[in-house]
C-alpha cells in the first residue's frame, strides 16, 4: 500500500508521526462506537468489557518491551510520561524526606521542641544539596524543557551529558557522572533527529551499579528495535502510540515494580494513584494492538525499511557529491536518514519540495518555531551543516518507487537552489 494514497506528496516524515495501521484503526473504532464503556464503571458489562480490553492492551505493550502488565501506566503520550517521571520522582523524594522527619519527631515527642529545632537544622542543611538530574544534550524537548523548568524553580541541579560529533555517548564519562551521585538519569533509546540508537542495556547497568533511577524516552525506539525493560535496568520508560502506527494522544509510562511516583494529575486516584483521569479506552486498545503487530512484524519490516533507506542514501550521495550524513551511521534507526548539504539553506530546499515531498528540517516538538537544531548544535557541527540539515524518516508503507522519486525530487531541488545561489 502506498504511503501517499490520498495525495501526490511522498511521505518521508515517519519520525514525526506514522499513519495509523488500518488493523489498529479497526480495533479502535469498535471501542469508540460499540464497546464504548468506561473502564472504571464496575456495575455493568460495558465497563467490564472496557476494563478487560485495557488489561489485554497492557499485556500486548508489556510483551513487546519485556515488562510486566502491572508496570504499565497509561498517559496521553511520551511528553506526559516524561513529565510524570521527572516531576513525580522528585516530588516523591521530597515527600519521603518529610516523612522521615515526621517519623523521627513522632518517636521523640517528649523532647519535640528541642528536637524539632535540631532536626530542622540537620534536614535543611542536608536539603541544601539539591537533587541532581543528568540528561544528554540531545534529548527530546520534552526532557530538556521539563528539566529546565525544574532548574528554574530551584528544585534540582541539571547536569548535561555531552556527546561527540556523531552524537555518541562516552560510557566511561557517563560512569564518572553517575559515580558522583544522581537522583535521576535520563537517556533516550533512539534520537528523534539523527536516529542514533543508544546502548541502553549498558547505560542501565551503570545506573544500577550506583542505584540511580533511570528514565528512558523510548518513543522513537519501541516497535523498531528490541527493548527489554525487565533486564536492562530501566526504571521508567516512555512510549507514544503514534510513533509505531497507532493513534496520536495516547501513550504509556512503564514504571518498574517497587517504584512509585507522586502524580501530576489529580482527580480519582486512578492507576495506583499515579495518573488520574478517565482512561482513553479506544486509544489504549489501539496502542496495545499496535504493539502486538510490531512484535509480530518488527524484525521483517525494519530490514525492508533499512534497505530502502540505504537505497535513498546511495542515490542522494551519487547525485550530490558534497552530501554529509549526520549521526552514527553504524548504529541508527533503520528508517533514519539525516543529511546536510553545505551552504544550501534547508528552508530553500523545503520551499521547493513541500508540495511533492514531506520531509523536515528537524524535530516536530517545537512546531512553528524556527530555530537551529539543538541536536546538531550538541554535535558541534559547523553552522553551514546545521543550516543545511534535512531529516527523512522512512516507514513500512514507503515503496521502492517512492524512494526513487524522492531522490530525484530532492536532487533536482538542491541543484536548483545551488544554481540560483551561484548567479
Amino acid at each position: 500500500m502506498s504511503s501517499n494514497k490520498n495525495n501526490n506528496v511522498i511521505y518521508l516524515d515517519y519520525h514525526s508521526t506514522t499513519p495509523i495501521d488500518p488493523r489498529v484503526a479497526e480495533r479502535m473504532l469498535y471501542y469508540m462506537t460499540t464497546a464504548f464503556g468506561n473502564a472504571s464503571s464496575i456495575d455493568h458489562e460495558y465497563g467490564d468489557e472496557a476494563e478487560k480490553a485495557v488489561n489485554q492492551a497492557a499485556i500486548h505493550v508489556a510483551d513487546l518491551i519485556g515488562a510486566s502488565p502491572k508496570e504499565i501506566v497509561w498517559t496521553s503520550g511520551a511528553t506526559e510520561s516524561i513529565n510524570l517521571a521527572i516531576f513525580g520522582s522528585l516530588d516523591r523524594n521530597n515527600q519521603q524526606r518529610n516523612e522521615r522527619k515526621n517519623k523521627i519527631l513522632a518517636k521523640k515527642s517528649i523532647f519535640k521542641r528541642i528536637l524539632n529545632w535540631i532536626i530542622d537544622k540537620l534536614i535543611n542543611r542536608k536539603s541544601q544539596t539539591l537533587p541532581r538530574i543528568a540528561i544528554t544534550t540531545v534529548e527530546h524537548q520534552a526532557v530538556l524543557d521539563t528539566c529546565e523548568e525544574i532548574a528554574k524553580k530551584g528544585l534540582a541541579e541539571v547536569i548535561s551529558i555531552l556527546v561527540d560529533s556523531k552524537g555518541k555517548i562516552d560510557l566511561e564519562y557517563l560512569d564518572k557522572i553517575c559515580a558522583g551521585g544522581l537522583s535521576l538519569l535520563c537517556v533516550m533509546a533512539a534520537n528523534n533527529e539523527i536516529g542514533n540508537i543508544y546502548p541502553i542495556q549498558q547505560i542501565g547497568q551503570i545506573a544500577q551499579k550506583y542505584n540511580i533511577p533511570f528514565l528512558c524516552d523510548a518513543s522513537q525506539a519501541v516497535g523498531k528495535i528490541p527493548i527489554n525493560f525487565a533486564e536492562w535496568g530501566i526504571t521508567y520508560l516512555a512510549i507514544s502510540a503514534h510513533k509505531l502506527y497507532g493513534p496520536k494522544g495516547v501513550g504509556a509510562l512503564v514504571v518498574q515494580k517497587g517504584h512509585s511516583l507522586k502524580p501530576i494529575l489529580y482527580g480519582g486516584g486512578h492507576q495506583k494513584g499515579m495518573r488520574s483521569g478517565t482512561l482513553n479506552v479506544p486509544g489504549i486498545v489501539a496502542l496495545g494492538e499496535a504493539c502486538r503487530l510490531r512484535k509480530l512484524e518488527m524484525e521483517q519490516d525494519e530490514l525492508a525499511i533499512a534497505a530502502k533507506r540505504d537505497r535513498l542514501q546511495k542515490l542522494l550521495s551519487d547525485a550530490i557529491p558534497n552530501l554529509v550524513i549526520n549521526g552514527d551511521t553504524d548504529c541508527r534507526l533503520a528508517g533514519n536518514l539525516h543529511i546536510s548539504v553545505p551552504s544550501i539553506p534547508n528552508s530553500a530546499i523545503i520551499a521547493r519540495v513541500r508540495s511533492k515531498l514531506a520531509i523536515s528540517r528537524g524535530a516536530a516538538c517545537s512546531s512553528g518555531v524556527e530555530a537551529p537544531s539543538h541536536v546538531l548544535q550538541a554535535l558541534g557541527l559547523p553552522s553551514e551543516l546545521v543550516e543545511g540539515a534535512l531529516r527523512m524518516g522512512i516507514g513500512k508503507l514507503t515503496t521502492d518507487e517512492e524512494i526513487e522519486q524522492a531522490a530525484e525530487i530532492l536532487s533536482t531541488a538542491i541543484y536548483s537552489v545551488n544554481k540560483v545561489m551561484k548567479t
